[in-house]
């Protein structure tokens, strides 16, 4: 199932649904938090408010206020407080599935009952995270008419000639973390532009293989800010991406 999966993806991204042209002007940064683990707010908050930055934190309404598999997901409180703190709220879908698992009539269905969770908080979310990095060219099609910006996990810069419907992005997971990655793709857009999409989970001293230690997101931050690269959520990095 994983390989499908991973070929699914593979063949939406030779298929542009979103093209666009970013600009070379300038580079900005975004920090994203999948499925919204509880300590991603509240080891990772802390964190990103002492670099004065604002990250998205990609939400399944499915999992508000739920503890599974030993990880306790945010309340509606969170979402509140990150939200008058200046932080995006994403949309992860309602039901965290793999959207090439689902029919059409599923997709549209989950795809309501996040829309209907989230309005309280946002009114609707413009920005939009695969669940798993799954995607599939039906999947694509069905979710870039309904967000701003769609991003999955396939590793990279945005840069040049970018599908907006199928952002890259960098880990910061600890499973595959890695400070020449890192600082690769900072050089990659400091002199040259674009944007730089990092994703991560749980934030802990003792992460998932999914998550990042508090230390490692500070050094991350801190490496992306020293070379004069400024941090914006999703929504507004989007406009930064393609201002001229």
């Amino acid at each position: 199932m994983k390989i499908a999966r991973r070929l699914s993806s593979l063949m939406a991204r030779k298929l542009p649904v979103r093209p666009a042209r970013l600009t070379r002007a300038r580079a900005v940064a975004s920090i994203t938090f999948d499925d919204f683990p509880k300590s991603a707010w509240t080891a990772g908050g802390p964190v990103l408010a002492r670099h004065d930055v604002r990250g998205t934190y990609y939400t399944a309404g499915g999992f508000c206020g739920r503890t599974m598999d030993a990880i306790t997901y945010y309340d509606a409180a969170d979402l509140s407080a990150l939200l008058a703190a200046g932080h995006e709220i994403g949309c992860h879908g309602y039901s965290h599935q793999p959207t090439p698992d689902l029919a059409s009539v599923a997709l549209a269905e989950d795809a309501r009952r996040n829309a209907d969770f989230l309005r309280p908080f946002v009114g609707q979310a413009v920005s939009y995270a695969f669940p798993f990095g799954a995607v599939s060219p039906r999947t694509k099609r069905f979710y870039a008419p309904r967000f701003a910006s769609l991003r999955g996990v396939h590793p990279g810069v945005n840069q040049g000639r970018a599908d907006l419907a199928q952002l890259s992005t960098i880990s910061l997971e600890e499973r595959c973390f890695s400070e020449q990655v890192v600082d690769a793709a900072i050089a990659a857009v400091k002199d040259k532009g674009g944007w730089l999409v990092f994703h991560t989970h749980d934030v802990s001293d003792a992460p998932t293989p999914y998550g990042i230690t508090p230390q490692k997101l500070d050094w991350a931050i801190g490496r992306v800010k020293a070379a004069g690269i400024g941090f914006a959520p999703m929504r507004e990095a989007l406009d930064v991406a393609l201002s001229a």
